[in-house]
């Protein structure tokens, strides 16, 4: 047979069961698909079938407690009808009782008054003239008895508060034993070398012109030997033109940058150390709470005195002596030796807010949010308001304990004498004016008038004038008591 055909027969029959093997591969591809998505039908059949069986019972879930809400709405409704019935009679049964309790009311007045006229008919006297008669003779018979009594009650009461103030006082100055105070404001800075001033002062004075700006202070530079006065009502700025100056002497480089560079390091300096005064304050007296701006204005008054007495120092006695006596006497010790602590903060911004100081001290106070017994007490810690609370009285004894010690604070004998005879010729300008005498160290002074030119009403008019022209002209400590005195006297002789 010829090969040709014999290759061409054996290629068709292998093509044949080539094609016949694909076929059978291709059928079973087939069937294994149908049999996939037959699967994945019934699988979508459950899953369907499940979802809906659990969305029905759900919704019969939903069902039963929407009938339970309603249910429960509707008992709700029912019984607030209900009270609102029971209400409703109540208000019925009210009224009627104000009626009936009007009517008994109007019975008693028209008894009442028929009685008055029967008792006026029998005793031949009006009730006005009755009662006067009974009162009359009610007054003679104990006039005397109460008198006696007012008076010993009143002996008694005195002299006891009288020993019970000077037991609280004697023991809270026993307990108090501490150092008088004294202090003296630097304002002085020591050189060692006199030629350190020409390098202070620098080229045509850039350096102390530099210096001046830069803490706004001013810096005398005179001929004391040794010394460099400083001059600035602020004491914290003093105080760190004090520091700069120093640490500028003590680096020997001095020059505008220079300077700049160690002013900004003693504020700094100068700033931790007033928040720490602040906080060894509080924390020595044992009050916590305190807003951190009224601990850094308290820690401020570490640079303050008022006549050589330190005001800090000052403050935590106040605060000290504030709290003995308020155990003793029962008030709030918290208050006490808060507003002690606090009462004259505002001497730490009287150079820049005009006014005294214990106003501005309560309205610092009352701006940071603290209690308004503490804001009291320091507003009243001078005589010019009223003390409405035991501990604002306790503040203004307290304070004057402190200030009042031996030795606390510093005033010499010119000074002083050239205070008081400054007190008594601002009285004595006004006219009216006899004669008037500065007493009680100062914090009184009273005034005699001629009772011819100055009648009662004015002598009020005069007072006022006299303290506000103190107020305005003069400085001290405290508050000073303007004391007014009018007399007129007859006289004539029998012959």
């Amino acid at each position: 047979m010829n090969p040709v055909i014999v290759g061409v027969v054996a290629l068709a029959v292998g093509s044949g069961g080539t094609l016949l093997i694909q076929r059978q591969r291709d059928q079973k591809k087939r069937d294994e698909a149908d049999k996939i998505i037959s699967d994945a039908k019934n699988k979508a059949s459950n899953i369907i079938l499940n979802a809906s069986k659990s969305a029905k019972k759900e919704s019969d879930e939903m069902r039963r407690e929407i009938k339970q809400s309603e249910r429960k709405v509707t008992e709700r409704e029912q019984a607030l009808m209900k009270k609102i019935d029971d209400l409703d009679e109540r208000s019925k049964a009210v009224r009627q009782s104000e009626h009936e309790v009007e009517d008994i009311k109007n019975e008693v007045l028209a008894i009442r008054d028929q009685s008055k006229k029967k008792l006026e008919e029998i005793a031949g006297l009006s009730r006005d003239e009755a009662k006067d008669r009974l009162m009359k003779v009610t007054e003679k018979d104990v006039s005397q008895d109460m008198v006696a009594l007012v008076g010993k009650l009143q002996r008694d009461a005195e002299a006891e508060a009288d020993q019970k103030a000077e037991m609280i006082l004697a023991t809270a100055m026993e307990r108090m034993s501490s150092e008088v105070t004294a202090d003296r404001t630097i304002t002085a800075v020591e050189l060692k070398d006199d030629n350190m001033k020409g390098r202070i002062i620098g080229k045509e004075g850039r350096n102390i012109q530099a210096l001046q700006r830069a803490t706004g202070v001013d810096i005398l530079v005179d001929d004391t030997p040794g010394m460099i006065v400083l001059s600035s009502f602020d004491p914290v700025r003093r105080q760190v033109a004090r520091r700069a100056l120093e640490m500028l002497i003590k680096d020997g480089r001095i020059q505008p940058a220079r300077i700049e560079e160690v002013v900004q390091k003693a504020e700094k300096q100068i700033d931790r150390e007033v928040v720490r005064a602040g906080e060894d304050a509080a924390r020595e007296v044992g009050v916590v709470g305190i807003p951190p701006e009224m601990l850094h204005l308290l820690g401020e008054l570490e640079f303050r005195t008022s006549y050589g007495q330190n005001v800090l120092k000052h403050s935590i006695e106040v605060s000290q002596f504030a709290g003995i006596i308020a155990a003793e006497i029962g008030a709030d010790v918290r208050i006490s030796k808060t507003a002690g602590l606090l009462h004259d903060v505002g001497k730490a911004v009287t150079h820049r807010i005009e006014g005294k100081h214990h106003h501005i001290g309560a309205e610092l106070a009352r701006k940071y949010g603290m209690d308004e017994r503490v804001v009291h007490a320091i507003e009243a810690h001078h005589d010019d308001i009223e003390a409405k609370t035991p501990e604002a009285v306790i503040i203004r004894v307290a304070d004057a304990m402190s200030s009042s010690r031996p030795g606390a604070r510093n005033e010499n004998a010119e000074n002083f004498t050239e205070r008081m005879r400054d007190l008594e010729n601002v009285a004595t300008s006004f006219d009216g004016v006899n004669k008037a005498y500065a007493i009680s160290a100062g914090r009184e002074v009273r005034v005699i008038v001629k009772p011819e030119k100055v009648d009662d009403l004015s002598a009020l008019k005069l007072a006022r004038d006299i303290a506000n022209k103190i107020e305005s002209t003069m400085q001290y400590p405290g508050t000073i008591k303007v004391n007014v005195i009018r007399e007129t006297r007859a006289i004539e002789y029998a012959k």
